[in-house]
């Protein structure tokens, strides 16, 4: 065996692995349940309207679930996004979150298998994306 051969090995096997940090994170991860109670509870906290979430099992590989809610004003949008993003990420959650460099009228914070939308009203009654889903959106335009 070379030189290079062993060195790979040794490092693929190593307990400190990538690999094995990511199983661990997997592991210590709540359930997709539970981090759907968690982000309802950050929201209705954080005065999140018309809070909405639509179950996706079963209707689509995209998500499990779908969390769609409106902020009052654009900062309330780009607030509560931005702040259930850092929250998340305190717990070792990964997310991505979309719509920062935008005007705050609409982000999205992608779990993978939650994801959350967080609307100013008038663009959630304008796209009506709860409607997507069989859903009324009770946004009134």
């Amino acid at each position: 065996m070379t030189r290079a051969t062993t060195q790979t090995l040794k490092k693929t096997t190593s307990p400190k692995s990538s690999t094995s940090k990511r199983a661990a994170s997997v592991q210590n991860r709540p359930s997709v349940e539970d981090l759907l109670a968690f982000i309802l509870k950050f929201l209705d906290d954080g005065k999140a309207q018309d809070v909405l979430s639509i179950d996706l099992k079963g209707k689509t590989s995209l998500a499990d679930y779908l969390v769609v809610a409106s902020g009052s004003s654009t900062r309330q949008v780009n607030a509560l996004a931005v702040t259930l993003a850092e929250k998340l990420k305190e717990k070792h959650i990964s997310c991505r979150i979309e719509g920062k460099q935008g005007t705050g009228e609409w982000m999205i914070i992608d779990l993978g298998d939650i994801i959350v939308h967080i609307f100013h009203p008038q663009t959630r009654a304008f796209y009506e994306i709860e409607e997507l889903w069989g859903i009324k959106t009770p946004v009134k335009k």
